[in-house]
């Protein structure tokens, strides 16, 4: 039997967006894609957690940074805070359960947020030094700079590389990681691209978007969702 994976979705102007990409990467891996509405009802919540088999928490804007102790910075974008209440709630929930969770972009700050860390609200405001372009000026499935995978790790043994080339959408990042989480892999500028939990079956978060990457066919990003959708077996 397919398994069910509860999907996050974007919001704008009190609706609900998915891209395509998203759910063809969970239903050509093998899953049956649900999207979650963003109800930050304890019950509803609960019913999504015994309802799925696996959490995938997708892309989009900015998180708000007093969820970490921040007032805002100049140069923080649009947030949502009925996203970021659900996500919150439902992340702590599904690590609670040990659901295996597959975090994407957005959705690895959100998830680091969850696990008790903090996050960078602008690379290029809050770091001081030269940068990679993080937001690139080329179509979505472009791979546009490199991430150094590290050896050992659980990202490692999906990808099957120390190398990989990426997509990079983000000018938000991970800064202290939560408690019982690992890096497992970086930019040549230090800016944190993947990491993973010590903890759990299976919790990998990646700062990339590998859904637009596996609508190109692109290998290492086919082997993550297959991955994924594995441990929720």
């Amino acid at each position: 039997m397919k398994k069910i994976i509860g999907i996050t979705a974007h919001m704008d102007d009190g609706r609900h967006i998915i891209s395509r990409d998203n759910i063809q990467a969970i239903a050509k891996s093998g899953g049956v894609p649900v999207v979650l509405p963003n109800v930050t009802d304890e019950v509803v919540i609960d019913h999504y957690v015994q309802m799925i088999d696996g959490l995938y928490v997708t892309g989009g804007g900015d998180i708000d940074p007093t969820l970490f102790g921040e007032e805002p910075h100049p140069n923080l974008g649009t947030i949502t805070p009925d996203r970021d209440a659900f996500e919150l709630q439902l992340l702590k929930k599904c690590l609670k359960a040990d659901i295996p969770i597959l975090a994407v972009c957005r959705g690895c700050q959100i998830l680091n947020i969850a696990a008790g860390g903090d996050m960078y609200q602008d690379i290029y405001g809050q770091i001081p030094k030269q940068l990679l372009q993080h937001q690139q000026r080329a179509p979505r499935s472009h791979q546009s700079h490199y991430v150094h995978v590290t050896k050992n790790s659980l990202l490692h043994s999906i990808v099957g590389s120390q190398f990989i080339k990426v997509n990079s959408l983000h000018h938000q990042a991970v800064r202290e990681m939560g408690e019982g989480f690992k890096v497992s892999g970086t930019a040549s500028d230090g800016v944190i691209e993947a990491f993973e939990s010590e903890d759990h079956r299976f919790v990998v978060a990646v700062q990339w978007h590998p859904e637009n990457l596996f609508a190109a066919g692109e290998l290492s990003s086919v082997r993550l969702y297959r991955a994924f959708l594995e441990a929720c077996n």
